[in-house]
């Protein structure tokens, strides 16, 4: 009988829009010759799976089962691509953890480390990992114009600190821009990041692990249009993407070696993805770890698979089957 397979989309978040795009990404990934796929949203208070005619019945939160045509259906397995809360932070791991339903990424405290960026950047640091310099600003709290210049400098970048897909990102060039990207940021979260901009290559590389090995893609570079690498760049085009990145290969081979450590630092599971700047001494600093990266047919995992010459559907089947046998 084919295992079957949830995957979990939507989130109560601005990046709800990429999650549902990558659960489609996800669903034409998976063999359905081996197993039986379901994509299951969470909005809100709203859980649903979608049947084959368009159809929505409701998830039972008590076992996360649904029912079909009088039977009760149980997944075997949840694969989760929900980009910000609550599947990146740490809350959904919590409930499939209870229930005993296994899940295809890291666990609660990887996932609430990684989701908070200064959190996890300042976790880092004492790894002897290089990030750039930051401030924590909490709701309520108030920063000075000059102290942001003094600590940080211009340009820098302010942002909610645990958002993604670059919603509610501002590049600060000028004191005046300073609070009204304050209050930008603060619309996505009860938590901002003032951090400093860093000047050189971005790059972004991605890995998972089973228990048999160890597979660490090749890197992407990121040539954005755009002023940053923000929401157009990223979904609507705005962008080059050169896999492999056009980079010495002893850099390549220092960062692919840094993603590992950073995969085993922090207790990974499951496909992530680690952004760095390369500075012009040739040194990458550390941007974020994505511990449920986007996989949309164009996202930068599925590009560096196929960089690789290995197959998306083995990629996938290597994440469940690695948990399902090693329970």
């Amino acid at each position: 009988m084919k295992k079957k397979i949830a995957i979990i989309a939507g989130g109560n978040s601005s990046e709800v829009i990429v999650s549902l795009k990558s659960a489609q990404g996800i669903y034409s990934f998976i063999d359905k010759k081996t197993y039986e796929i379901y994509i299951v949203t969470l909005i809100e208070k709203k859980w649903s799976v979608k049947l084959e005619d368009e159809t929505e019945v409701d998830i039972d939160k008590n076992d996360f089962s649904f029912i079909l045509n009088g039977e009760k259906i149980l997944f075997d397995f949840a694969y989760i691509t929900i980009h910000g809360t609550p599947g990146e932070n740490g809350i959904l791991q919590g409930y499939f953890d209870l229930i005993g339903l296994p899940y295809s990424c890291c666990g609660v405290l990887a996932a609430a480390i990684t989701f908070n960026k200064f959190t996890c950047n300042q976790y880092l640091k004492g790894f002897g990992i290089p990030v750039a310099p930051s401030i924590l600003l909490r709701k309520n709290e108030h920063i000075q114009n000059t102290v942001v210049v003094e600590k940080i400098g211009l340009p820098c970048f302010i942002k909610s600190n645990v958002g993604g897909s670059s919603f509610g990102v501002t590049k600060v060039k000028e004191e005046k821009q300073i609070q009204p990207a304050i209050e930008k940021a603060f619309a996505e979260g009860n938590e901002v990041i003032i951090e400093g901009f860093l000047q050189g290559t971005e790059v972004t590389c991605g890995m998972y692990k089973t228990h048999e090995k160890t597979q660490v893609f090749p890197i992407t570079e990121v040539v954005s249009a755009n002023e940053f690498f923000d929401f157009d760049a990223k979904y609507n085009g705005q962008v080059t993407e050169i896999t492999p990145a056009r980079i010495p290969q002893e850099v390549t081979n220092h960062i692919q070696q840094l993603t590992n450590q950073l995969y085993d630092i922090l207790g990974c599971k499951g496909i992530i993805r680690a952004d760095f700047i390369i500075n012009k001494q040739n040194v990458p600093y550390l941007l974020e770890v994505n511990t449920t990266p986007g996989m949309t047919p164009t996202s930068f995992i599925p590009q560096q698979v196929k960089a690789a010459g290995m197959a998306i559907s083995s990629v996938m089947e290597d994440i469940i089957e690695n948990k399902l046998n090693h329970l």
